[in-house]
């Protein structure tokens, strides 16, 4: 612990986690831009407010995201959301040491989260992997290392592995014994913190409810905005201390490729709008307000220079109990990301209702 102030909000959380919760952030801590992270359950912590840095490989510029992690560590930003599958963790990594190595930052400032990705799931797979995305940072640690999704594909060096019909090749999922090969990767150092992403609660409840499990899944990461609310599963998660780290916070680029269309543009939203104009900010500043004011670990990501910087710019204004009540009554219950071409995946996680 960093903060005198973390146990307090822990034990407020826990107090009033049957009734609302807003504004519990702002009661029980002040977030600053120098000062925003929440506790794990596991005794460490994680800044509320960090960069995605996926960037379609075909069509991001080389050194792009080198560029835009140094740019955004110079801005305030500490927490890093990547993943092996992006294909550019060597210049994410890259830019965490030369601002550590130039004295801007320390290596325990920095929260990196990577991730493992569907073809590397069976147990002896696991820890060669985290392996990868260390030797490509240069990084003796990961601070959070999480299964990507719970849908295990056939292991081999093609990631997205498809039959000569053009169907994706799957494989026998058994999310379990994957989970006991990170927590033995946690046992050796090489990662501080173990979550998940795209879990749904049953999921969940399957390595909760694990014998002998020996590390808790501290996080699990959702796609979480004002049109797609999570408030089931964020309760859920809040009883089993588990933090919601939401990606598309302010929604996502309109790729129908992998992004659900019939979504409408969030950024248009008049409440999001007309609140951002009271406050003299945007309604992207307003959506991702929102989420960390509720307890929402945020991570927009952006390779653009003024946007990077402008998304940073969350610290100096509070939403009200009203504003952020209208802002969870716009919750469509609608995806951005649905991920259907893999929905008869036996382990899609978005069948189930949360």
């Amino acid at each position: 612990m960093v903060q005198g102030s973390w146990p307090t909000y822990g034990l407020a959380l826990r107090e009033v986690r049957c009734s609302s919760i807003v504004h519990i952030l702002d009661t029980n801590m002040n977030l600053t831009a120098e000062s925003h992270r929440i506790p794990l359950s596991d005794g460490n912590s994680i800044p509320l407010l960090g960069l995605g840095t996926y960037g379609d490989p075909r069509t991001t510029p080389k050194g792009t995201a080198h560029d835009c992690v140094k740019l955004a560590i110079d801005v305030g930003y500490r927490h890093f959301d990547g993943a092996l599958v992006y294909f550019n963790e060597h210049e994410v990594g890259q830019a965490i040491r030369e601002k550590i190595a130039d004295g801007t930052v320390r290596r325990e400032d920095i929260f990196y989260c990577g991730k493992l990705w569907n073809t590397f799931h069976p147990p002896e797979l696991v820890r060669p992997a985290l392996e990868r995305t260390l030797k490509a940072l240069k990084l003796d640690y990961v601070d959070l290392y999480i299964i990507e999704l719970p849908m295990a594909f056939k292991p081999g060096n093609a990631f997205y592995p498809k039959d000569q019909d053009g169907n994706y090749i799957y494989h026998h999922t058994d999310l379990c014994a994957t989970w006991e090969a990170l927590e033995a990767c946690k046992d050796a150092g090489l990662v501080k913190s173990l979550g998940v992403s795209n879990f749904n609660r049953r999921q969940l409840e399957l390595l909760l409810n694990k014998p002998g499990l020996k590390h808790k899944p501290v996080s699990n990461q959702v796609e979480c905005h004002p049109y797609f609310t999570q408030p089931k599963l964020l309760e859920y998660c809040r009883q089993h201390d588990i933090v919601i780290v939401g990606y598309c916070p302010i929604g996502s680029s309109r790729d129908a490729s992998w992004v659900n269309l019939k979504c409408p543009p969030l950024l248009d939203d008049e409440v999001l709008v007309s609140i951002g104009k009271k406050y003299n900010k945007s309604s992207a500043q307003v959506a991702l307000r929102f989420n960390i004011q509720r307890g929402v670990v945020v991570i927009p990501k952006s390779f653009n220079p003024e946007r990077i910087k402008h998304n940073f710019q969350i610290f100096d204004f509070s939403l009200t109990e009203e504003e952020m009540k209208a802002i969870e009554a716009l919750n469509k219950n609608i995806r951005f990301v649905e991920l259907l071409m893999w929905s008869d995946h036996p382990e899609y996680p978005f069948h189930d209702e949360y």
